[in-house]
């Protein structure tokens, strides 16, 4: 592997505008390659947070905490009077993967004007039963971190910073909160790119770190493995081949962490490989393209 594949990835981002802030390659076997377009700040990761709770909500299940089958209800039974007809069905492993059935719609960029978000979810109608309808929203993923800080005691930055952010030497990241000082879970985490590289290697690795054991081998295989067809609402190529546990499946048995306006870990188990892209562009497609055929094509 040769500095080539990333030469190619700079002329486009730089001829068609693409965007991009950084990009790294970790290849099994090779020594890693960056290029900087810009400091390697932490900027907002967006949606690519979805990615993160998803494995405190799998490491909280490995600590016997919770498992992704149980219903949401039985964690917070003091909401039980104020649920939604139908709502009381709805498991942990639906909020992940976007498929409570809930009318509920939220993403960060949005206001929270209800005393507690969280209540508002519970309560919305259901638009749909619980597993049966893909609805992409922030809402489930805010939720599963108030669960979270139900059975663990500690929010969800403070849950993951000894078992996730340490280990990675990804120092007290920055993570918004809500008006009641829960972080906002599905948005909001504010890493480098160098910083995020590392938790896709991870991931690539099967969740072991330097020796270290740090997210179970059966939970990695389960993020992309437990995944919900997304093909009734999108018929993009990029969105439409389904969704998991907090990632995108992707092109080439591929799966992916997807923040608005570019922040992309595009993790390739067949080439044993990850590449990771912070930007912002209003051009999310063609980032995506250009990581695929000029980057990740070029390893075979």
């Amino acid at each position: 592997m040769t500095d080539d594949l990333l030469d190619a990835f700079v002329h486009a981002n730089r001829e068609k505008n693409l965007g991009a802030y950084g990009i790294h390659l970790h290849r099994e076997g090779h020594d890693p390659l960056e290029r900087r377009f810009r400091s390697d700040d932490r900027v907002n990761l967006y949606s690519v947070s979805k990615t993160f709770t998803a494995v405190a909500a799998g490491l909280a299940e490995a600590e016997g905490r919770l498992s992704l089958d149980d219903r949401v209800l039985d964690h917070l039974p003091e909401l039980r009077t104020i649920a939604a007809d139908g709502f009381a069905e709805v498991t942990l492993r639906q909020l992940i993967t976007m498929t409570s059935g809930s009318s509920h719609e939220w993403f960060t960029y949005q206001p929270i004007e209800v005393p507690d978000l969280l209540h508002a979810f519970v309560a919305a109608p259901m638009a749909a039963a619980p597993g049966g309808s893909f609805l992409y929203t922030g809402s489930g993923p805010y939720a599963i971190g108030r669960v979270i800080a139900r059975v663990t005691g500690a929010d969800l930055r403070a849950y993951l910073q000894p078992r996730l952010f340490a280990p990675l030497g990804l120092h007290h990241p920055g993570w918004h909160t809500c008006p009641l000082g829960f972080p906002l879970a599905e948005s909001d985490l504010f890493l480098t790119t160098g910083e995020l590289a590392r938790f896709g290697r991870l991931l690539l690795q099967g969740g072991e770190w330097e020796g270290r054991r740090i997210i179970p081998a059966a939970f990695v295989e389960r993020i992309p493995a437990e995944s919900v067809d997304t093909s009734s609402v999108t018929d993009d190529v990029h969105y439409g081949s389904g969704y998991g546990l907090g990632v995108w499946l992707g092109r080439d048995g591929t799966y992916r962490m997807d923040g608005k306006y570019g922040q992309f870990v595009v993790v390739d188990p067949r080439r044993r490989a990850v590449v990771t892209v912070t930007a912002h562009t209003e051009q999310d497609d063609a980032l995506l393209d250009a990581l695929y055929d000029l980057v990740l094509s070029g390893i075979d």
